[in-house]
């Protein structure tokens, strides 16, 4: 197997007996972001449009997370993005496993509007859907093969299980078992026949890891195409292992896969990064679609580019700086928690990077659209009580795990921290200090602290465990509220909003290769 991480080029003349696919994943919305420079189903149709003149098969691939969360889908339920993708899946037939967010609402309704209305196929093996709807239900596919390309493309498709960062719900079960899934459907797969086997998954890294080395048993198995990861993730395989390929949330990066059948080598399959970005001009057709959502939602929403305040430097709210490092629209966020109950403040607050969803730089004019784009869903917030040791164990999840961009990274507010991710489970948090007269010091292990963070965080979303907390209000305080007047307050008393971290005094350290001590002292 040929693989490379490279940008996109002109391959040899195999579109004969041979397929291309691109795969994305994690895509929130229909139209670019960061402002308007990265990423956008427009730019994508662009180069669907160019691989047919050329005369390809020409296939897509999503690894999951769509439906939920977006300002659009708190209005619509995902309607626009399914006809944004019905767009593409016109052009390119479209393969889907379900995301967790697709699943984000309790009311099975929504899975059978959106199901009802799309046109491209649904896969998931370790999961079906259970609407009492049966022809929603039946559009699930599973153990599935497709003729493409003069060969016969078997997929494996597993979603992540509630456990692992996924939604419970009695309308679409999820077997937490992959593996054992994933070989029976192998197994289904090698009875059907098939020349290929693509693994389209929403799963967590170390999972597909995992799933990756049934190639050792199950050849065929040549690549897995994730999502759930919001960078891009690449990890060569071997006559072992399977390939594993993620791309950026929201197609800021995707990837191209081709598959051809080679006389003398069998299944070929190559797949190569290509940087979704201004470079690629975005397609006038598809373009109409988008303009009319967004006429739609200034319709509903007509104060929505109303200025509401000033950022006094560019607000970096990207996902690659909410999810990863201190980031200063977080620190203006976690700022507006503490104070959440009136007085006296908490001492202490933090919320998840995956709830900041805008992925751009907030820039002069503050508007009401970018808070709207920054909460996708719900944000209540609680107010409890714990003791110095126990908030600093609570800690030690939002350094778990490694790669980019992670959602239960903490943006914080009240303490700094220093993390090394390499280190073991409950060593991670080298340093948790709170501030005193005379500067800073470690948090005190048997001294009780107040702290604010989101309902959905003491509730064990994103790995954290609450079970130390007394004290504990009820859910109340949405953040998006409280982030709208900070804004508003600071505009009428004639303050910008927001600054540059100081490099000297950071509130967030993560120690690795090239950093090794905490603060300058």
């Amino acid at each position: 197997m040929t693989l490379s991480a490279c940008a996109l080029s002109p391959s040899p003349d195999d579109s004969a007996g041979a397929v291309t696919f691109l795969h994305l994943n994690d895509t929130y919305r229909i139209d670019a972001v960061e402002d308007g420079h990265r990423g956008g189903f427009g730019r994508v149709v662009t180069l669907i449009r160019q691989l047919r003149d050329e005369g390809r098969d020409v296939r897509l691939l999503h690894g999951g997370d769509f439906i939920y969360p977006s300002l659009e889908s708190q209005l619509w339920d995902g309607e626009q993005m399914i006809e944004a993708m019905n767009f593409m899946h016109d052009l390119a037939p479209m393969y889907v496993v379900p995301g967790n967010h697709e699943f984000d609402n309790r009311d099975a309704n929504v899975l059978e509007a959106v199901v009802a209305q799309s046109r491209f196929d649904w896969i998931g093996d370790n999961l079906r859907f259970a609407t009492g709807n049966k022809v929603v239900d039946g559009r699930l596919r599973q153990s599935y093969v497709v003729e493409m390309g003069g060969m016969r493309v078997g997929f494996l498709s597993l979603t992540v299980h509630a456990e692992h960062g996924g939604n419970e719900r009695d309308y679409a079960p999820v077997d937490i078992d992959y593996l054992a899934e994933a070989e029976q459907t192998l197994q289904d797969l090698e009875r059907q026949g098939v020349d290929v086997v693509i693994g389209l998954t929403h799963l967590n890294l170390e999972q597909d890891r995992d799933i990756a080395a049934l190639r050792a048993t199950y050849p065929k198995l040549q690549i897995i195409a994730g999502g759930h990861e919001h960078e891009p993730e690449y990890e060569p395989g071997s006559p072992d292992r399977a390939t594993i390929i993620k791309g950026a949330s929201n197609a800021r990066t995707i990837w191209r896969v081709d598959v051809r059948r080679d006389a003398a080598q069998g299944i070929l399959v190559t797949a190569s990064e290509i940087a979704i970005d201004d470079s690629i001009p975005s397609d006038l057709e598809y373009q109409r679609i988008a303009d009319k959502w967004r006429e739609s939602l200034l319709e509903l929403i007509p104060y929505l580019e109303a200025k509401i305040g000033e950022a006094a430097v560019p607000l970096d709210a990207r996902e690659t700086a909410v999810r990863n490092e201190e980031s200063n629209w977080g620190v203006f966020i976690a700022d507006q928690m503490r104070p959440a109950f009136g007085e006296p403040q908490a001492d202490l607050a933090f919320v998840n990077g995956g709830t900041l969803r805008i992925d751009d730089f907030i820039i002069g004019d503050i508007t009401f659209e970018d808070v709207g784009r920054t909460f996708g869903f719900s944000s209540y917030l609680r107010h409890m009580t714990m003791s110095g040791a126990d908030f600093r164990r609570l800690m030690e999840a939002g350094y778990r795990g490694a790669g980019p961009s992670k959602g239960y990274f903490p943006q914080i507010s009240g303490y700094r921290i220093c993390a090394d991710r390499r280190r073991p489970e409950g060593q991670r948090v080298v340093s948790l200090q709170v501030p005193v007269a005379d500067g800073w010091q470690e948090i005190e292990p048997d001294k009780d602290y107040t702290l604010v963070a989101p309902d959905y965080l003491y509730n064990g979303g994103d790995g954290y465990d609450f079970s130390a907390a007394r004290n504990v209000s009820r859910p109340g305080s949405e953040l998006k509220y409280l982030v709208v007047d900070g804004i508003v307050r600071a505009q009428a008393e004639g303050r910008a909003i927001g600054a540059v971290s100081d490099p000297n005094q950071p509130r967030i350290v993560i120690l690795d290769g090239q950093r090794s001590e905490c603060w300058p002292r």
